[in-house]
């Protein structure tokens, strides 16, 4: 059986309280028990759906990330080129921080990537979202450069992996946030751009000394 049997009211109620129960306990202490009598189901129920706890982790992802990709739009990164390439990468992180601000699951599904016994090595799903978002930032990085907006003297890996933990990091601090209102989607999506420009953006020769006429 797969989880397209479920109504979409259960199967939205089995994911929000699944997403919500690894992220306020890590993986490894949460309870298919408790997700179960939340969701008020039986359990033959949900085990005909779930088969264990990693297969219930793997949808949450996989569903989390299909979702929020088509809530946000996420544009192609050739979409990006030219002059307007930071401004649209500012606009993008807007629109993500403005999701984690919500409290909804999709937040709580974002918190399973930084959890500190999260199954990274064992999930297939966050292998594949981590690959994902990592392509899409190559691809995005190319498209900065060969538009003259990210700097060509550094290593492509290099850069992946700057704006990789920048990222990560601005990530985890605004989840970790996002409940105490301190987090203003349009000032942090203004500030993680401004670090990656002053990373990455093309360096300006410097002028050399005047020279008498």
């Amino acid at each position: 059986m797969t989880v397209g049997e479920l109504a979409p009211e259960r199967l939205a109620l089995v994911l929000g309280t699944a997403a919500r129960e690894f992220a306020a306990v890590g993986y490894e202490r949460a309870s298919l028990n408790r997700i179960i009598a939340e969701c008020a189901m039986s359990k033959s129920s949900f085990y005909h759906y779930f088969d264990s706890k990693a297969a219930l982790f793997d949808t949450v992802v996989r569903r989390a990330m299909v979702g929020l990709a088509s809530d946000l739009a996420v544009p192609p990164p050739e979409a990006l080129r030219g002059p307007h390439f930071w401004d649209g990468l500012e606009g993008l992180t807007a629109r993500v921080l403005a999701v984690a601000a919500r409290g909804d699951w999709y937040a709580d599904a974002a918190r399973l990537f930084h959890l500190p016994d999260a199954p990274v090595g064992e999930s297939a799903a966050v292998r594949e979202s981590m690959a994902a978002i990592a392509g899409w930032f190559g691809e995005l990085l190319a498209v900065g450069r060969s538009c003259g907006q990210v700097r060509d003297d550094l290593p492509a890996t290099l850069e992946a992996t700057l704006v990789t933990d920048v990222v990560r990091s601005l990530d985890r601090w605004s989840l970790e946030h996002a409940a105490d209102g301190a987090v203003d989607g349009g000032a942090v999506a203004a500030l993680l751009v401004d670090v990656l420009r002053r990373l990455l953006t093309p360096r300006t020769p410097p002028s050399g000394p005047a020279r008498a006429g």
